[in-house]
C-alpha cells in the first residue's frame, strides 16, 4: 500500500454510496456519518473509509482514511479522533467551512491501524472475493462483523476461521487462544459445534475453555468468571483475594457469600477488623463463620471499641505532650505591659477554641503537633483588661527566634498598636527568654 498509488473514489462507487445514505438518512440530515468500500492498492487489499454529510441540500463525500490488510500503519487526511469527541472530519476543501482546521491538510498522513476505525458499512464486500482468490473460501461474505482486515488477517495464519462463521460462532473468529484450540483439538471443534445455540455474543472466549476443559455448564461459568472479574478490578477486595487463592477457593468464597445472603464489602469489613483484633483466620470457624451476620455485628463492635480506647489513650497522650512543651516555654509569656499580654496556648483544646473564635485555621491544620514537636510555639494576644477574649494569634519558631505568623480575625492584618507590641516588646522578650534558656 503506497500513499502516491491512492486513487479518488471511483464515481460509480460513489454512486452506490450515495443511493446507500440516501436509503438510510434524508436530504436534510446533516451529521456526519461514514461508508466503506473495498479497493485494490499496490497490489494489496484496501478499505477505503468515506466521510459523508449534506450540507444546504448538497450531498458531499470525501476520502478520509485507508487501511491495507497487510499494512500496520493507515493513511488519513482531514480527519482526527478524540477518546470523548468520537471522530472529526474537516471540509474546508470543499467550501462548507470558512475556515481550516488544524488538523486538514492537502496531504495524506499516516497513524496506526487501530486508532482510525469508525463504524462504516462496506458497499462492495464482493469485491473481496472477485479480485482475491486467496480469500474465496475465507467465508468473508458471512462475517457479520465490521473489521474484515482484522479477519483476513488472522484467517491468513487461522483458517479455521473459516469454520467458525460458518459454524455461526463469528463472536469467536477473531479470537486467537480459541482459534489455535480449534487448530488443534477436534473434540473441541465437535463440542463448540454441540453448544453453539447456547454460546451468545457475550460469551468470553475464557468461558467457552473452561466450559470444555472441566465439563461445567456454559451459564454457570460465565456467571463464575464475570463475577470474578468484577472481583479482581475492585481494589477494596484485595484482603479477600489475599485469603482465597485459586480457583477453588474463589468460586468456595462467592458460595459461602450467596449462602450468607451477604456481600465481598460486608465480608472485607469483617475480615479488616478481625486482623485488627488479632483473631486467626487460619482457623475455619474464625473464617467462615457459620453465621456471618452475628459474627460480623460482634467483630465490628469490638473493633469500635478498641479504636475508641486507642483514641482516647492517643488523646490523653497527646495533651499530656502538648502541655509539657507549653510549660517548658512559659517564660516567655509576657505582661509588663499595660495594654497587651502575650500568653502560651497549653492544650490542643485552647488551638481549636481561638481558631473557632477568630474563624482561622489554628485549631486545625496540624498546629498541635508542630507545638509538640517544638517546630513552632502558638502564643495568643490579648488586652490585658480581657485576658480571656482572643485578639491575635501569633506563630513563633523557637529556634528561628521570629514570628512566622500574626493575624487577627479571619487572617486579617493586626492593628498597628498590637504589631508593635509584638515585634518590639514581646518578640525581644521572647528571644531573650529563649536564650538564657540554652545557655
Amino acid at each position: 500500500m503506497k500513499i502516491e498509488k491512492i486513487k479518488p473514489i471511483p464515481k460509480n462507487m460513489q454512486k452506490l454510496i450515495q443511493k446507500v445514505d440516501l436509503m438510510n438518512y434524508k436530504a436534510q440530515d446533516q451529521h456526519l456519518r461514514f461508508y466503506s468500500y473495498m479497493a485494490k492498492n499496490d497490489k494489496e487489499l484496501v478499505r477505503v473509509y468515506v466521510a459523508v454529510k449534506n450540507y444546504r441540500k448538497k450531498w458531499y463525500c470525501k476520502q478520509v482514511i485507508v487501511h491495507g490488510v497487510h499494512s500496520e500503519m493507515c493513511f488519513l487526511k482531514d480527519i482526527k479522533f478524540t477518546t470523548l469527541g468520537g471522530y472529526s472530519v474537516g471540509w474546508y476543501d470543499m467550501g462548507i467551512q470558512k475556515y481550516q482546521n488544524w488538523y486538514e491538510d492537502a496531504e495524506w498522513g499516516t497513524q496506526y491501524d487501530q486508532y482510525f476505525n469508525p463504524w462504516a458499512p462496506i458497499v462492495n464486500l464482493s469485491y473481496i472475493i472477485e479480485h482475491f482468490p486467496e480469500y474465496k473460501y475465507s467465508a468473508i461474505d458471512q462475517y457479520p462483523k465490521q473489521n474484515v482486515l482484522q479477519y483476513l488477517r488472522l484467517y491468513e495464519q487461522y483458517p479455521q476461521t473459516e469454520y467458525l462463521v460458518k459454524a455461526g460462532l463469528s463472536c469467536y473468529a477473531t479470537c486467537k487462544s480459541i482459534l489455535r484450540q480449534v487448530g488443534k483439538d477436534k473434540a473441541f471443534r465437535k463440542w463448540l459445534f454441540k453448544h453453539k445455540d447456547e454460546i451468545w455474543e457475550g460469551v468470553y472466549a475464557e468461558t467457552a475453555l473452561e466450559a470444555y476443559k472441566t465439563g461445567s455448564p456454559i451459564k454457570e461459568t460465565q456467571l463464575y468468571l464475570s463475577r470474578k472479574k468484577c472481583f479482581i478490578r475492585d481494589v477494596d477486595t484485595k484482603p479477600i483475594r489475599e485469603l482465597f487463592k485459586g480457583k477453588k477457593a474463589l468460586e468456595r468464597f462467592f458460595s459461602y457469600i450467596d449462602k450468607q445472603h451477604t456481600n465481598e464489602r460486608s465480608y472485607r469489613d469483617y475480615i479488616l477488623a478481625c486482623r485488627e483484633l488479632g483473631i486467626d483466620l487460619t482457623e475455619e470457624k474464625n473464617l467462615l463463620p457459620h453465621d456471618f451476620k452475628r459474627w460480623h455485628d460482634i467483630r465490628i463492635d469490638e473493633y469500635h471499641t478498641k479504636k475508641a480506647l486507642e483514641d482516647a489513650e492517643r488523646k490523653k497522650k497527646l495533651v499530656q505532650d502538648f502541655r509539657t512543651v507549653a510549660e517548658k516555654y512559659l517564660p516567655l509569656q509576657y505582661d509588663k505591659q499595660k495594654d497587651y499580654i502575650a500568653i502560651i496556648a497549653m492544650s490542643p483544646a485552647d488551638l481549636v477554641r481561638e481558631g473557632d473564635l477568630l474563624h482561622h485555621c489554628v485549631g486545625r491544620m496540624n498546629y498541635d503537633q508542630k507545638m509538640i514537636r517544638e517546630d513552632s510555639l502558638i502564643f495568643f494576644i490579648r488586652a490585658k483588661a480581657e485576658p480571656k477574649t482572643p485578639l491575635v494569634t501569633v506563630e513563633y519558631s523557637p529556634s528561628q527566634k521570629k514570628v512566622l505568623q500574626c493575624y487577627g480575625d479571619r487572617d486579617s492584618k493586626p492593628a498597628e498598636s498590637i504589631l508593635n507590641f509584638v515585634n518590639k516588646k514581646w518578640l525581644p522578650f521572647a528571644n531573650k527568654q529563649i536564650r538564657m534558656m540554652a545557655a
